[in-house]
């Protein structure tokens, strides 16, 4: 089978968790860049990273790379690539984005225009056609310049990967799938251990972390534009990964997982969103405010995406906030809590400095993803209890 270099693009800043699940999935990585990991993979691997990845945005296949830096050469070099190999002749072809760093060609939009009329020029040499319908299945473009380099990929995802299809209902700063589940990753919690989102909003890190447990894929309940690529990928790879990922679901299984949040419409939705992801019955939802926030057990997680106060009025309310996050930690003296906030007084108004803190993009915004660690629980002795 065919081999492609695939471009899998994820949050700034966390790389190394997406390229770990590309290793885990059986591929070889070839390069690791600001917001991107490649990786090589064939017709399968297509099918297999969009459904079981849970931290990529995107699998892209590429099509080629070149040096441009007139507007010439990346029409040349755009014309140079053997688009008929990906593109049949009926294909209906744009450039969906275009993106340029540090280069001499920097208009997305004269970049999609010449772009498009490049691989035109390219389909007519090679089909014999001056004209083409465009009436067959989609064949969305990314183009990347960076320092000059070209990076020309086809998009076989068709919408973003954090678009698991549970989420119909979101609280007013949702945090995405994507980048929930790779927050989750950077932490040791496992299925054994507690975890509590204290502001749940739509639910997104309680059902994350319950898919993680259950084994459930993350693309499985969702469809890709690379389905209706028969000239690259049979139709029963699609079917097989999807099988795979079925056969590794465990819904019978013991976790405790929980998510607050103070506004009760909201805490439904997150119900209704955990039921779509066939999680429900994993997760305790409720309706209650941060100064109720205790367990009695110990050594739990508190995972969570508390307000930023991006809106003036709520910035004033962040400081009491804070204290509040504080307060409640003091009293889950055992566990560890890991925060991702843009808000920069966050330390202070905790009162206790994170032990580890990673600066991460969401979007265009600068967050920090707080971790303050707790003590580690005590081994089990091999009789399988704890030593105490």
């Amino acid at each position: 089978m065919k081999t492609y270099e695939l471009i899998a693009p994820c949050h700034f800043g966390l790389e190394a968790v997406l390229k770990k699940e590309i290793y885990e999935l059986g591929y070889e990585i070839t390069k690791v860049e600001d917001g991107r990991v490649t990786f090589e993979g064939d017709a399968e691997a297509v099918c297999r990273a969009n459904i079981f990845l849970r931290t990529a945005e995107r699998i892209l296949l590429k099509a080629g790379q070149f040096h441009a830096e007139t507007f010439e050469e990346l029409f040349q070099g755009i014309k140079s690539i053997p688009w008929e190999n990906y593109i049949p002749e009926n294909g209906r072809f744009w450039v969906a984005k275009a993106s340029s760093i540090k280069s001499k060609l920097f208009s997305p939009s004269d970049i999609q225009s010449i772009v498009k009329k490049a691989m035109v020029e390219r389909m007519k040499q090679q089909y014999h056609r001056e004209w083409f319908e465009e009436s067959g299945s989609h064949y969305p473009l990314r183009i990347f310049l960076m320092k000059d380099e070209v990076t020309a990929a086809i998009d076989t995802s068709g919408e973003s990967l954090h678009k698991r299809g549970y989420r119909t209902l979101a609280s007013k700063a949702p945090i995405t799938e994507t980048l929930a589940a790779a927050l989750i990753l950077l932490t040791p919690w496992k299925q054994d251990r507690i975890l509590v989102d204290p502001f749940c909003g739509s639910g997104t890190f309680p059902i994350e972390a319950a898919m993680m447990a259950a084994n459930i894929a993350p693309g499985m309940n969702r469809s890709f534009t690379a389905e209706n690529w028969t000239n690259i990928i049979d139709r029963q790879l699609w079917y097989d990964a999807v099988e795979e990922a079925g056969e590794m679901i465990n819904t019978e299984i013991s976790v405790d997982i929980q998510g607050y949040d103070i506004d009760g419409e909201i805490v439904k939705a997150a119900r209704d969103n955990a039921r779509r992801a066939g999680v429900e019955h994993l997760i305790h939802f409720q309706q209650r405010p941060l100064n109720q926030l205790s367990h009695p057990k110990k050594y739990g997680f508190v995972i969570t995406n508390p307000p930023y106060g991006e809106r003036l009025e709520e910035k004033e309310a962040l400081p009491e906030l804070y204290r509040e996050i504080g307060e409640a930690l003091h009293r889950l003296d055992s566990w560890s809590a890991y925060l991702i906030t843009s808000y920069e007084d966050a330390e202070r108004y905790i009162g206790r400095k994170a032990d580890k803190n990673r600066k991460i993009y969401n979007g265009m915004l600068k967050t920090y993803f707080y971790q303050f660690l707790g003590p580690k629980p005590p081994k089990r002795n091999y009789a399988g209890k704890n030593d105490i």
